[in-house]
């Protein structure tokens, strides 16, 4: 299982790509592979201020649905386009490519000293077990 070093993960299996004051989000690789294949992703927050640790969007898989949740405080500025099945996308790039194409949303962080508060890749394959 693959865990980017240069990533910064939540306990909740998101994570996050800083650039700046901007932040690429999605879910990680052991997400995605617990949840099973990914049938739908609704975002309804772009354009909005999420604090952290709110919920920003949902995945659904065949089995279940599970909500997507804000590792630091930020605008949502773009929800992924190629993951947007209305616009007939796919969102099974988060099953073959979590920390590449299957990117969820993108950021501008309000709050910078949350990214603190993050685990690193070692923290966080050691919370789920690899």
């Amino acid at each position: 299982m693959n865990f980017p070093e240069n990533l910064k993960y939540t306990k909740e299996h998101e994570w996050i790509l800083v650039d700046g004051d901007h932040a690429t989000i999605g879910i990680t690789e052991f997400a995605q592979s617990e949840l099973g294949d990914i049938v739908y992703v609704e975002v309804d927050t772009v354009g909005q201020d999420v604090s952290r640790d709110e919920i920003f969007g949902t995945v659904e898989a065949v089995k279940t649905t599970s909500d997507l949740f804000m590792p630091v405080s930020g605008k949502v500025i773009e929800f992924n386009p190629d993951l947007d099945e209305k616009a007939g996308n796919d969102p099974t790039l988060i099953n073959s490519d979590p920390y590449g194409k299957g990117w969820i949303i993108r950021i501008q962080i309000s709050n910078p000293a949350e990214l603190n508060s993050l685990l690193d890749a070692a923290s966080y394959r050691s919370q789920i077990g690899h």
